[in-house]
């Protein structure tokens, strides 16, 4: 009972805010955001009333099934946007743009973060710094596509967009495997090359033949059937299916393989995208399933943003620095990796703002670090939640700046917006009282 209140809370409450927060013009994602962290431990859960609020971080974490759940629709949604047809257009300049731009964001941050060192020794350690340079790279998906679908944005930049953040996750994994690496390696004094290259690379084709394998099967499996409905299941018995997957490990001989979900799922809806003939309605029928998913998903993201990160100023001060050069990381780096790639204007000037957000790969690395490096992990990952505390609740608005700008989210016209006005007073306009006759 405990566990289905929590979750009724926080759908209605981030429903109930995304009224409050359209009269701004403010998208769905900044409103369950906000809304996770007034239900939270950090303001509503410290009255400490059950059924209120999440009285404690560990209750959030109690719900993180739903969490794996959504990022695994996500990820499958974003795959599904690799289409040979548009790839044919856009594949090269993802390609480009996906690589480049996440390893001069890493290069910018650590440069930043290396000489913040040198500079206050006793603050941030070397092994640290380069850590989170690594962390810099990642992109959140899920707050960029949200704002997509809110929108419906349409044009060259969302088209660039969304296979630019599919690989960035896949970029970054390699990126960050590496930089862990070599940290680890200054802090004991050794070095295991070896499996530096092989783990990270291994990770990521592990996950991409495990996408495919089920997305084959997914195809296979749907021809059988005939209804949306048990379309529709089988669709979401897959995804589940993939995430669960996911999360095995294996050791081959010296080396410890696993997969990331983000990337199975994405392979999954590639693979079923452009098999599948009825996949483009199949998935309008999945994203009707998953929306009360990602509602919970952005809610609970919010819930878990930890304010305490604050009161070290040694957090704030590297937080600074690392939020600031990763900005101008993600824009620069867009910015000069798709002139390379002759991309259009639009693209050129408005993409590094849609790469702001970051959440769920960056939290999975610092979590990671502050598993193994101790005192320096524990830096990472406040600095980390600082970070993803600014670029969550900014992100998105950003996002939609970018896009409006761009062109890419079309204004609704006055008539179309007087209707809808009008609408809304005949539902809202007070019913008379009944007079006998």
């Amino acid at each position: 009972m405990h566990v289905l209140l929590l979750v009724a809370t926080a759908l209605f409450a981030g429903l109930l805010m995304t009224r409050l927060f359209v009269k701004f013009h403010l998208p769905d994602v900044t409103a369950y955001l906000v809304t996770g962290v007034l239900i939270g431990p950090c303001v509503l859960g410290r009255l400490g009333i059950d059924g209120l609020g999440f009285v404690s971080f560990e209750e959030v974490e109690s719900l993180s099934l739903i969490n794996d759940v959504a990022l695994g629709f996500i990820a499958f949604a974003i795959g599904h946007e690799f289409r040979l047809s548009a790839l044919k257009q856009t594949g090269k300049q993802a390609t480009i743009i996906g690589i480049l731009q996440a390893v001069i964001t890493t290069v910018l941050v650590d440069i930043s973060l290396i000489g913040l060192h040198f500079l206050m020794p006793d603050l941030l350690t070397l092994p640290a710094a380069i850590v989170l340079g690594a962390i810099a790279a990642a992109t959140a998906p899920a707050a960029t596509l949200m704002v997509v679908r809110q929108y419906k944005a349409k044009g060259p930049v969302t088209d660039v967009l969304l296979p630019v953040v599919a690989l960035d996750d896949a970029v970054g994994l390699v990126i960050f495997a590496i930089s862990f690496g070599i940290s680890e390696a200054m802090r004991d004094g050794t070095a295991h090359i070896l499996s530096l290259i092989v783990e990270p690379l291994g990770e990521v084709a592990l996950s991409l033949l495990l996408g495919a394998a089920v997305g084959f099967g997914l195809t296979f499996l749907e021809r059988f059937f005939h209804s949306h409905r048990n379309r529709n299941a089988l669709i979401v018995g897959s995804v589940i299916l993939t995430v669960a997957l996911s999360q095995l490990e294996f050791e081959i001989g010296s080396f410890t393989f696993g997969f990331s979900s983000l990337l199975v799922c994405m392979m999954l809806g590639t693979v079923f995208c452009n098999f599948c003939p009825l996949s483009e309605d199949l998935m309008l029928q999945a994203d009707r399933w998953s929306g009360p998913a990602l509602t919970l998903f952005f809610v609970l993201s919010g819930a878990e943003l930890q304010f305490g990160v604050f009161a070290d100023s040694a957090v704030i001060l590297v937080g600074v620095v690392y939020v600031l050069t990763r900005s101008a990381g993600k824009y620069f780096g867009a910015r000069w990796s798709s002139d390379l790639a002759r991309s259009p204007e639009n693209v050129r000037k408005y993409l590094g703002i849609t790469l702001l957000p970051q959440a769920g790969v960056a939290l999975g690395m610092c979590a990671t670090a502050a598993r193994a490096m101790g005192a320096d992990g524990i830096l990472i990952r406040n600095i980390t939640l600082f970070a993803v505390l600014v670029y969550e609740l900014l992100g998105p608005c950003l996002t939609k700046l970018a896009l409006t700008k761009a062109g890419d989210i079309q204004k609704i016209s006055p008539e179309i917006q007087n209707r809808r006005e009008k609408r809304l007073e005949e539902i809202t306009k007070p019913v008379p009282p009944a007079f006998d006759k």
